[in-house]
């Protein structure tokens, strides 16, 4: 409760006495000069005005109601807005001693309510427990303001070094994606469409269809993850992944395994990724061609059993894929990409993604005349 001051000095805890009647802040002076440094003040704006100056070095304010100038009530409406009361102990001690006055005093805060005649010595220890409890509980607020800003700061880092891992882990996948991309012989552009075409049904989805939990962090992800769709690629022969013509059965049966070597791949790649992210990625690799009949590949899965995430990025990939030239194909028209997927020719996606693929169907075609990707 005491700091030690140069060689051996003690600076004492100061109780500042708010009384206009000399005779009783001498008698509590007299009670605890041995222990406290007394400062006085007859009225309570002469005590505003010190408790101004001196700030939270007082320890505890003894407060009279009754005085000239500024009562103790406006005195204690004064520290309240100031916020003093929760770090400086008020106690009043008054000849006033109605129930009134006590719980207006309590409900201006005050920590007791000590009515006069009073018994010194009971006055001297309820003062002792006062100071004591607030000392404990302001050192208390201290620590705990301290560990609340090291959390902060390191909340801070973390959050930034999660950002620049994310930021890193974009760049890869995009990359990634781009070096498939010139492997097939075409611009590259592939990648960013079906990101943008993902975000415009991820966003549309995430509104209509709460109970998928498709926040924005997740559809930023999602976004992230479909650059890597077509990852597996990497590994289909030249003659097939290239062959300008329809494919054969063994062909395609070979073509189709790019969705399982992707995952290979991928699930095999070294580094820091956040395990959602990377979960994310993993289901879209795998499951872009899946269908919700389970007429899809390679796993048949059927339903929601498909991640949605790989829902969202199967109804953009095969969207942009008819509207643009392959080397086996010429390109559709964007009415006739639209009418092929509603018609079903393209395999069956979910009712849910259907409706909102259909509402999205002039933000579809916005996009991929203008097709600027975030």
């Amino acid at each position: 409760m005491h700091e030690m001051l140069g060689k051996g000095l003690v600076m004492r805890e100061k109780i500042l006495i708010v009384d206009d009647a000399k005779i009783n802040r001498e008698l509590l002076k007299d009670m605890l000069h041995d222990d406290y440094e007394i400062l006085e003040a007859d009225n309570g704006q002469t005590g505003l005005e010190i408790v101004k100056d001196e700030g939270t070095t007082i320890t505890a304010i003894l407060l009279d109601i009754m005085m000239p100038v500024m009562d103790g009530f406006q005195f204690m409406e004064q520290l309240h807005n100031m916020k003093i009361m929760d770090k400086i102990p008020v106690l009043v001690i008054s000849g006033d001693n109605t129930v009134q006055n006590e719980k207006k005093c309590f409900d201006y805060g005050v920590s007791d309510f000590i009515g006069r005649p009073f018994n010194a010595i009971l006055v001297k220890r309820r003062i002792q427990n006062m100071v004591s409890h607030f000392t404990y509980k302001n050192r208390l607020e201290e620590k705990v303001e301290e560990q609340t800003a090291v959390l902060r700061e390191a909340n801070k880092a973390l959050k930034e070094q999660t950002e620049r891992l994310e930021k890193r882990n974009q760049d890869i996948m995009d990359m990634l994606g781009a070096i498939v991309e010139c492997r097939n012989l075409e611009s590259g552009e592939h990648v960013k469409r079906v990101k943008g075409y993902t975000r415009i049904l991820a966003n549309e989805f995430g509104e209509r269809y709460p109970e998928y939990h498709l926040d924005k962090h997740t559809i930023d992800m999602i976004v992230a993850s479909s650059a890597l769709h077509d990852l597996g690629k990497i590994a289909i022969p030249d003659n097939i992944l290239m062959k300008p013509g329809k494919l054969t059965k063994e062909e395609f049966e070979c073509m189709k395994t790019h969705t399982i070597r992707g995952y290979e791949i991928f699930e095999t790649i070294d580094g820091d990724w956040e395990p959602v992210s990377k979960q994310i990625t993993l289901d879209i690799i795998r499951h872009h061609h899946e269908r919700y009949d389970g007429k899809g590949y390679p796993d048949g899965l059927r339903g929601d059993d498909i991640p949605i995430s790989a829902q969202l990025v199967s109804l953009a990939d095969v969207y942009d894929a008819l509207i643009s030239e392959r080397c086996y194909k010429s390109a559709y028209t964007k009415e006739e990409a639209y009418n092929m997927i509603t018609g079903g020719q393209c395999g069956v996606f979910s009712p849910k993604i259907m409706d909102v693929f259909k509402s999205v169907r002039d933000k579809f075609e916005e996009f991929a005349s203008n097709p600027i990707v975030e």
